[in-house]
């Protein structure tokens, strides 16, 4: 009577509708993210693995590429450095107009991209504020690659920001309190205590930044002028296959950066679970 008691006990859940919830999560992931990422990999194995590589080392596909992965690459490392400043300078501080850049922070996610890519345009072209400044020294930033960096960076910085922010807001002071009691100089506190306890979130904002920066289009292909061979990104050079209604070789560039995209993502979760095992281990 007693087991019996107690498997009926199991099997009662302190939140009901579990199945119910669980089956509308699979069939809305299934119906937003599985199925369509399905049909990529099935339109991609139209072509023949000969094909495939012979599309991928095109000269115009193969610059989008580096250009795409560099310039993200360039954008999520300025973002990482600049994000955790922003984050450290909103959480620490208290200053005039705090509560206006806290919420500016999510103006990239609510403006429309193109609006983000004309504005952006504008202002670092020649005859813009910033543009015509740097025009001055001979630096070209609207229609080049730093360009391109410019709106990665504009898009990528919430990412890092919104991630490093809540841990430094949870974040014990005592530690770094003692160290300083003990003679740590200040850089020894950030390296030794305060950085260990952010890198997951900075990793996992890093992370995030560069898979949005790497896939971004609307406020990118405006200031990148699209010029072949220079400032041409993938998702450009998709969306002209797709203009000329070849969705195989549109998806086999697709299937690429999203393999890099899901590659990002794999790393980024590894590192996760590393430092929770490293915590988990720390507090036992």
């Amino acid at each position: 009577m007693k087991s019996t008691a107690t498997n009926k006990t199991k099997k009662v859940r302190v939140i009901p509708g579990y199945h119910l919830t669980l089956g509308i999560t699979v069939t809305m992931l299934s119906l937003i993210v599985l199925i369509p990422l399905a049909s990529v990999l099935v339109y991609s194995l139209k072509i023949s693995p000969g094909e495939f590589f012979s599309l991928l080392w095109k000269s115009n596909v193969r610059n989008a590429f580096l250009t795409s992965i560099g310039c993200s690459l360039v954008a999520a490392g300025i973002n990482t450095v600049f994000g955790v400043i922003v984050a450290w300078t909103l959480v620490k501080y208290d200053f005039p107009g705090k509560r206006l850049m806290d919420g500016m922070i999510e103006l990239p996610f609510a403006l429309p991209t193109a609006v983000a890519g004309i504005a952006l345009t504008s202002l670092t072209s020649d005859s813009g504020i910033v543009g015509s400044f740097f025009a001055g020294f001979g630096i070209k930033i609207a229609y080049t690659r730093i360009g391109i960096t410019v709106a990665m960076i504009f898009v990528g910085i919430p990412f890092v920001v919104r991630s490093v922010q809540p841990v430094l807001e949870k974040m014990d002071n005592s530690y770094s309190e003692a160290a300083g009691v003990l003679g740590a100089k200040k850089t020894t506190i950030f390296w030794k205590v305060i950085f260990p306890e952010l890198k997951p979130a900075i990793f996992a904002g890093t992370g995030l930044a560069f898979g949005r920066c790497l896939g971004e289009y609307g406020s990118v292909v405006f200031i990148a002028g699209n010029k072949p061979y220079y400032t041409e990104i993938t998702p450009l050079v998709i969306m002209s296959e797709l203009q000329e209604f070849d969705y195989s070789s549109a998806t086999a560039i697709a299937l690429v950066m999203l393999a890099v995209s899901f590659f990002i993502l794999f790393l980024n979760s590894m590192i996760q679970q590393r430092n929770a095992r490293i915590l988990r281990g720390g507090n036992a």
